[in-house]
């Protein structure tokens, strides 16, 4: 008896039927129907494996105590109990099937308070990484808040940029078309004055003409009314024999002409133009002034050149038209002379006009002991390709730049020290080659921001004071260096005009007596 009552406080029994009731009070209300039920015959099982053991022990006990013994006791208590709301249904059932079944279950219920705690641990984490999501998702909005503001005021200020920098090209553009308006009217104004200059050498010519053929005619005269009776040969004023030239020789060589005078062109810009820059960087400093100088120098030479060939083949087309009975027109003959007799083009007076142009240019400054002179070479030889460009057929020229005026991609590449962002050209450097509206050869110019209105400024304020080239005091006269771009005087002209034409020399050139 003493060991089944041990047997029956070691196993636990009561306690865990106790914990059992207090699950089941504890989860009543979140159990379904069915899982009360379940636990409840769970704990009836229980209780009947409990009060088995009990009547053994009670058995065990009334057996020890003899046949007579606890009967009042069983008769008092356990008989009226029994009689009333007891019906054992577990009493034949061995105690070890019990006892087994009692463990089966503890460790059932043992499993599943682990698997309930796991259940709940995994809850707990769960919702932390739930807290956690919610709020990196908060910092995330808050992120994505800050960056829409960030967003909106970029927005604001590049519209506000944007808005300046219309202002600016529209403000530009109108200051280009001032610049341009005024850049036509002085070129139209300057083509007027070079029509008075042609028609005032053109009335020159003639009267030089009407005054050789006067000269002629009172020889004559003079011979005719001569006592002598020697013999002579009337000679009539005909036209001048002219050298050599082979019809339509300037249209035949065109194109081998404009392919050397374009190579050329490309290797006075790599060569001559160097050697010049150099030249004048010994006694200037600043290189912008010293391109600015070159650049200038190469623009007068063309507009000398120009000129010079204008008034050559107005002299030369007023001789040919005289007598000319040709199968050729009058104009290709003309050209053909020119290219043909280019060697008569007097290079060392359109070198002396551009020194003189140069002098009196307000773009350029320099120190009082440098002359520019000392870049004539290269102005020689722009003079003599550009009176050769002007031969062909069409002629070359070079194209018109002027400060602050749009960078042009296709008509300028920009220098090594230029701001390739910068949209407006500071200053030229090399001008382009044109042949009718096309460019055919780049130019080079320097572009910066915000450099051409400091320079404007202090270009206002910048004055000059120069004395005229060594070489112009000796060949010009002082009344002709004060115009600005007055011819120089042909070698013919610098003398006095002949008494008559000397008939016998007509055949060694055309000089003497087509530009007398």
């Amino acid at each position: 008896m003493a060991d089944s009552l041990r047997r029956l406080i070691n196993n636990e029994s009561c306690r865990i039927l106790q914990e059992k009731l207090e699950n089941w009070y504890k989860d009543y209300h979140i159990n379904s129907c069915d899982q009360n039920l379940n636990r409840c015959c769970e704990i009836i099982e229980m209780n009947s494996m409990i009060q088995g053991q009990l009547f053994t022990i009670l058995n065990q006990t009334a057996r020890e105590g003899g046949h007579y013994a606890g009967v009042e006791t069983i008769k008092s208590r356990l008989l009226p109990w029994l009689g009333t709301c007891f019906s054992s249904t577990t009493s034949g059932r061995p105690f070890e099937t019990s006892l087994s079944l009692i463990q089966e279950s503890i460790e059932k219920e043992r499993q599943l308070r682990e698997f309930a705690s796991t259940r709940n641990h995994e809850l707990q984490q769960l919702e932390k990484e739930l807290n956690s999501t919610r709020l990196q998702l908060t910092l995330v909005q808050q992120d994505l808040a800050e960056a829409q503001m960030a967003l909106e005021d970029t927005k604001t200020k590049s519209a506000t940029t944007l808005l300046a920098a219309e202002d600016e090209i529209v403000h530009l553009k109108a200051a280009l078309k001032a610049s341009q308006a005024q850049e036509e009217s002085t070129l139209r104004n300057l083509d007027r004055l070079n029509d008075y200059e042609q028609q005032v050498q053109i009335l020159k010519d003639e009267i030089a003409i009407l005054g050789a053929q006067k000269s002629v005619l009172h020889s004559r005269l003079a011979r005719s009314r001569s006592p002598s009776p020697r013999p002579c040969r009337s000679r009539s004023p005909s036209p001048l024999p002219l050298r050599s030239c082979s019809p339509g020789r300037a249209r035949l060589t065109n194109a081998a002409r404009h392919a050397h005078l374009v190579a050329r062109f490309s290797e006075i810009y790599t060569q001559e133009r160097l050697d010049a820059q150099n030249l004048l960087r010994t006694y200037i400093d600043d290189l912008e002034i010293v391109q600015r100088i070159i650049y200038v120098a190469a623009v007068e030479s063309f507009h000398a050149a120009k000129m010079a060939f204008r008034q050559f083949k107005m002299r030369v087309r007023k001789t040919l038209s005289l007598t000319y009975s040709g199968p050729e027109s009058l104009e290709d003959t003309v050209l053909d002379y020119i290219v043909r007799h280019e060697d008569l083009y007097d290079v060392q007076a359109s070198v002396n006009e551009v020194i003189r142009a140069m002098n009196i240019n307000p773009k350029i400054s320099f120190p009082p002991e440098v002359d520019f002179i000392m870049i004539s070479s290269l102005i020689r030889e722009l003079c003599r390709v550009a009176f050769s460009m002007q031969t062909l057929v069409p002629p070359l020229d070079i194209a018109f730049g002027a400060d602050g005026e749009l960078f042009n991609e296709s008509k300028y590449r920009r220098s090594y020290d230029s701001d390739f962002t910068a949209p407006l050209v500071v200053y030229h450097v090399w001008p382009a080659l044109m042949e009718n509206d096309s460019i055919i050869v780049k130019g080079e110019a320097v572009s910066k921001r915000g450099a051409l209105w400091s320079r404007r400024s202090r270009s206002k304020s910048r004055s000059r004071s120069r004395s005229m080239s060594p070489i112009l005091s000796h060949s010009a006269s002082p009344s002709r260096t004060l115009l600005p771009r007055s011819r120089s005087p042909s070698p013919i002209r610098s003398g006095s005009p002949r008494p008559a034409l000397n008939t016998s020399n007509t055949s060694d050139c055309l000089e003497p007596c087509a530009f007398t």
